[in-house]
């Protein structure tokens, strides 16, 4: 008669007893385990998940440590001018996006979601540097990610989920921190659709590129290649899910203010109703941007659905061209004289130098980045020279900068932008 085998705890070397039974192994024959040893091993467990940090309460944003609406607008007056309406937009928006951050669902079925935002204006009024401006403020993973690259999965260029990829990179690849973080998407009237009528020749560089946006506006679990670039099927993907992700969106949308214009003057009749609209009305016909003009633009109507705030960025005049050049902390002028200062070398431009470099930057109609090519090249010479020369104090005129600007050929090339 064969002898019973005796059965033992492999933790504990315990023998199985009358009210305490051993648990065999389902996988390796004569491996067994008590009840004390699993109830042991049970605690460890709970006090290892104890000692963890929780990822969710580390990325936590505490209501104390939320900037008010006034206190973004303020922050953001160091670096833009004007553009008030915008600011405001942009403050409530961050605002109520660290809210969400905050919000506790666990005893209020009242759940905040976000409101992503897109801006509307000419080029060089300050949609990126607004972006710029509000990413050194803010406790959240920020990017600015351009939508001129973005084209259909397959085709040339890159997925759409390689947006996700900056701000994963923003968040040293933190996926829980990347979750609740800010995404700026520049030119995105670059992906407007090129026409209504049907075509043999897909548009994978427009209607196609919205399409593919819905799922991330929306919020939805994307998987995003770590590198960027290309998806394929032997790359390791990371899951992101974009519900608490705020998407703010800028473009200048050359030549809707057309669309506008027809829009506003679909009952006008005659001259009479035309001369209600004041002059800087008719100037600045952005600020009267509707949804239907951006859809007329080529945006499809389900991802204008998903940018529900829409506002708009004023052209610049002669005044807030003229604080630009020196009032912000990051002013051109402001730069120059550093550099300058780096040699050693005290610079100053007079009141009318900065006058006619405002005044050729209107003829030019580039907005602010008409100044710094202006600026930049009025000053190559003395860049150039002043390094290497003894001089220690170099006062820039209005002679100079006429000089400078003629020597350039900047008179030739003015009028041919006037001529165009």
């Amino acid at each position: 008669m064969a002898k019973k085998e005796t059965q033992i705890c492999c933790f504990c070397a315990g023998t199985a007893a009358g009210d305490m039974p051993l648990v065999p192994s389902p996988v390796f024959e004569g491996v067994y385990i008590c009840e004390s040893c699993a109830k042991q091993i049970n605690s460890l467990f709970d006090q290892y998940r104890s000692a963890q940090p929780d990822t969710q309460k580390k990325n936590a944003v505490k209501m104390t440590d939320i900037p008010k609406p006034q206190e973004i607008c303020k922050f953001l007056d160091n670096y833009v001018i004007g553009q008030e309406e915008a600011k405001k937009f942009l403050s409530v928006a961050v605002y109520n996006h660290y809210k969400r951050l905050s919000q506790d669902t666990s005893d209020d079925e009242t759940e905040i979601e976000k409101s992503n935002i897109i801006l509307v204006g000419p080029t060089g009024t300050g949609k990126t540097l607004l972006a710029r401006s509000i990413a050194k403020l803010l406790k959240v993973p920020f990017t600015i990610v351009d939508a001129t690259v973005l084209t259909q999965a397959g085709y040339v260029g890159e997925d759409i989920e390689s947006l996700l990829t900056r701000l994963l990179q923003a968040a040293d690849y933190d996926v829980a921190a990347a979750e609740r973080g800010i995404v700026f998407i520049d030119e995105i009237d670059k992906i407007a659709r090129k026409g209504d009528n049907p075509s043999i020749t897909r548009d994978v560089s427009g209607e196609g590129v919205q399409q593919g946006l819905l799922k991330l506006l929306e919020g939805s679990i994307v998987n995003v290649p770590p590198q960027g670039g290309r998806k394929h099927p032997e790359q390791k993907m990371i899951p992101v899910n974009t519900k608490n992700i705020l998407f703010i969106c800028g473009g200048a949308f050359e030549g809707i203010e057309r669309r506008i214009a027809q829009r506003l003057n679909t009952h006008a009749v005659g001259y009479a109703q035309a001369g209600r609209m004041s002059k800087e009305e008719r100037e600045n016909l952005l600020h009267h941007v509707a949804p239907q003009d951006l859809r007329a633009f080529g945006l499809i109507p389900e991802i204008i659905g998903r940018l529900p705030i829409l506002t708009n960025l004023n052209p610049l005049d002669r005044t807030a061209l003229r604080r630009i050049l020196t009032e912000p902390k990051n002013a051109i002028i402001r730069q120059y004289v550093k550099l300058f200062k780096m040699d050693k070398i005290k610079l100053s431009f007079t009141d009318e130098a900065l006058d006619t470099i405002v005044d050729k930057a209107i003829e030019y109609k580039l907005g602010a980045r008409g100044l710094r090519s202006i600026v930049e090249t009025v000053m190559i010479d003395a860049m150039y020279e002043a390094p290497s020369s003894k001089i220690k104090k170099l006062s820039i005129d209005k002679d100079y900068v006429i000089s400078q600007l003629q020597k350039a050929n900047f008179e030739s090339i003015s009028n041919n932008i006037e001529q165009e």
